[in-house]
């Protein structure tokens, strides 16, 4: 009788890993606990700090600081969480804020500077507007998910328990907030509260077009002692991961699906600008820049002391050229 080795993985519930979850996909050699009921920063908390489970999806620019600090986590390369940013930087609407260069002198809020979302945020507030990063002070919510020495000209207060950088923002303590999700205030519909960019969608589709960047949110983490233990453990991974993904797709690209009237018609539209695949795993050329830009958004920063190599934060989950197709 074969023996499975038992792994722990932690993951949001999305439909690219349902299938996995429900049990339509299996890894090869591996029986799952699959872990979904956790919001995403305690998740990378538990994971980076507390080493609660074998495989986790993780914040990418916590990643790239726990290699940079030779932390005993490893990676391959599937990123189940993706979305463009322009439309999470909220402005509070009685301070004069009409573009991104009136962020100069500001004072902006964050939940964590390491969250990845913000990193996308401030790299593309700095090379495609403009506004310097250390001409805004910075208020900072959470710890973040990895200690590291910060520069020391950076303008950083971090606020005490009891203060919410949304609730600041609504009052007028900060002048404006980049946050990884829609705000209450703003959902609430607070009009001491808007986007920096009202148009956000031609935005980032403008952004896109220029880069080709639809940035990478999370990685797929496993702990070091894992890979060591269980190399093959990796490509196994990567294999029923890519599996859960073709099933999810497929599904999806039924428009009974999902009960949203122009449904199909979004999905055409993002085919249209991004590709038939805009979620593809591995380290395509597209993949490349995508976490090439978010090193060196990382490291211009100061939140990792040098730029990696790809091949050094990703496990090789290659199986040999014209290889991979099974056949008896």
């Amino acid at each position: 009788m074969t023996k499975n080795i038992s792994l722990s993985l932690a993951c949001g519930h999305y439909e690219i890993v349902r299938p996995l979850i429900e049990g339509d996909v299996k890894a090869d050699g591996i029986d799952l606990t699959i872990l979904t009921d956790m919001d995403s920063a305690t998740r990378h908390w538990r994971f980076l700090r507390n080493n609660e489970f074998d495989v986790a999806e993780v914040s990418a620019s916590s990643y790239l600081a726990a290699r940079d600090n030779g932390l005993p986590f490893r990676a391959i390369p599937v990123f189940l969480h993706r979305r463009f940013r322009h439309g999470f930087m909220f402005i509070n609407t009685g301070k004069g804020i009409k573009k991104p260069s009136d962020l100069k002198g500001r004072k902006v809020g964050v939940k964590t500077l390491m969250t990845t979302a913000v990193l996308w945020m401030r790299g593309i507030l700095q090379s495609e507007y403009g506004v310097p990063l250390k001409s805004i002070e910075w208020f900072s919510e959470l710890d973040d998910d990895v200690d590291v020495s910060l520069p020391a000209d950076l303008k950083l207060t971090r606020l005490p328990h009891d203060k919410s950088v949304e609730a600041m923002l609504a009052d007028g303590e900060i002048d404006a907030l980049f946050h990884s999700d829609l705000i209450k205030p703003f959902l609430a519909g607070d009009p001491r509260v808007a986007r920096l960019f009202p148009d956000y969608k031609a935005e980032e589709i403008a952004w896109y077009d220029k880069t080709g960047v639809f940035p990478i949110m999370h990685v797929m983490g496993l702990r070091q002692s894992i890979v060591e233990q269980h190399p093959w453990v990796a490509l196994n991974l990567f294999t029923a991961l890519n599996e859960a993904k073709a099933i999810a797709m497929k599904r999806m690209a039924n428009p009974r699906v999902v009960p949203l009237a122009w449904y199909r018609e979004a999905w055409e539209e993002q085919e249209k600008i991004l590709g038939t695949d805009p979620w593809e795993y591995g380290l395509g050329a597209r993949n490349r820049k995508n976490l090439e830009t978010l090193i060196g958004y990382s490291h211009d920063q100061g939140l990792i002391g040098k730029k990696p190599a790809l091949e050094e934060l990703f496990l090789d989950v290659s199986q040999g050229r014209k290889r991979g197709d099974f056949r008896i």
